[in-house]
């Protein structure tokens, strides 16, 4: 793969702490196509790309570029994010497959147009299975420098023909998920005088924020960065602040987790005091149990891949068949429909007497076997 290889001062991207049958766990368990290594000795490049699934197409998916404790860890979160991205482009409609990928380091100290570029090989040795965008810890400037060596990535800047930004489609399909959730829990879709938290105001959370005050909302945030929080409260002053270790159990309406995910598990769904949560954070049930435990808790979940999937909603108006440019208004028309994909999950789990995480699976599933299907007969047909 060009720019990538395994030689030279750092240490093999899978530690002896991750063994082979580690990784390879992940690829078969899961069923991933696709698990590579990117490595480059003169830039300090480190990554890890996962394709999923290329059956409703070319693998899209965010790079995050963040330190990890363990190598392992780092395998775990990509592949888990991959995944993930498989049924966000799935539910959502979309003609995409999952990928995702991570580069390992500290990308304030680590970051450089050399690696990026080092980075941009990588991408470009898998030949259009994976197309990257930016995620935590990378952003547009990135996405710009990686496009000036391949083609195969999305969300640049509006001036070189992308969509630019991805977070405010995204945040304003979690608002448009909102509405669904305020039809089901309260019979129309009106937020004035709701109470939401919402755990993380990077780009996607403050962005969440100014959208609940404009529809009447009390808000409370949190999040580990003080600017981050400074910020939004310069904006709006009567919004009130809580510690992000017990944002999870404030008393309110809507719980809202859109910083990093696992943050639904055995402990902290029963510290829950809130009607339901929705919210932009991939990955948020730590386990697949943990969607039947909030049922239990008699909190609605309106799943994550489903609520979150504005960013790539916007970002599938960069690759229209047609030709066409990239037009926003399209595209958050596409990204409102959010809120009728959501109340279709929850309609598909009441008739299935399931919750709305097995619920949004199972019409994932249903999706890709179909495809499956029509991909197997044009192999016995050609």
């Amino acid at each position: 793969m060009p720019g990538s290889h395994t030689s030279g001062a750092y240490p093999p991207l899978v530690s002896a702490e991750a063994s082979g049958d580690e990784v390879f766990g992940h690829a078969e368990a899961e069923g991933f196509e696709q698990v590579v290594f990117g490595h480059d000795s003169a830039t300090g490049l480190r990554a890890v790309v996962a394709v999923h699934s290329t059956v409703l197409g070319p693998a899209i998916g965010g790079t995050r570029f963040r330190p990890y404790e363990r190598e392992a860890a780092a395998v775990t979160d990509v592949c888990r994010l991959a995944r993930g991205m498989t049924f966000k482009h799935a539910v959502a409609g979309l003609d995409a497959g999952g990928g995702k990928a991570v580069i390992l380091g500290e990308p304030a100290t680590l970051r450089s147009d050399q690696l990026m570029r080092a980075y941009a090989r990588v991408i470009d040795g898998l030949g259009g299975r994976y197309l990257t965008a930016e995620d935590v810890g990378t952003n547009q400037a990135d996405m710009d420098l990686i496009g000036s060596v391949t083609p195969y990535v999305t969300g640049r800047s509006v001036s070189l023909g992308g969509s630019g930004d991805p977070s405010p489609a995204t945040a304003w399909g979690v608002r448009c998920a909102f509405d669904a959730v305020a039809k089901r829990l309260w019979g129309a879709a009106d937020l004035a005088g709701r109470h939401v938290v919402v755990s993380g105001v990077g780009k996607v959370g403050s962005a969440l924020v100014d959208h609940l005050i404009d529809a009447g909302c009390r808000v409370t945030v949190a999040d580990v960065a003080g600017a981050a929080v400074l910020a939004v409260r310069r904006r709006h002053p009567a919004v009130e602040v809580v510690d992000p270790a017990d944002a999870h159990a404030v008393a309110c309406d809507v719980f809202s987790p859109c910083a990093m995910g696992a943050v639904l598990s055995g402990a902290t769904i029963a510290q829950l005091r809130c009607a339901a949560v929705c919210g932009s954070a991939n990955n948020q049930l730590q386990t697949p149990a943990d969607g039947a435990r909030l049922a239990d808790h008699g909190v609605l979940y309106a799943p994550d891949y489903v609520v979150n999937a504005g960013g790539v909603i916007n970002i599938a108006e960069e690759r229209r068949r047609s030709g066409a440019t990239y037009d926003r208004d399209r595209a958050w028309a596409q990204v409102a429909e959010i809120s009728t994909t959501l109340q279709r999950v929850l309609a598909r789990a009441d008739a299935d007497g399931t919750t709305p995480a097995e619920a949004a699976d199972r019409l994932v599933e249903e999706r890709l076997a179909a495809a499956n299907r029509v991909t197997a007969v044009r192999s016995v047909t050609t």
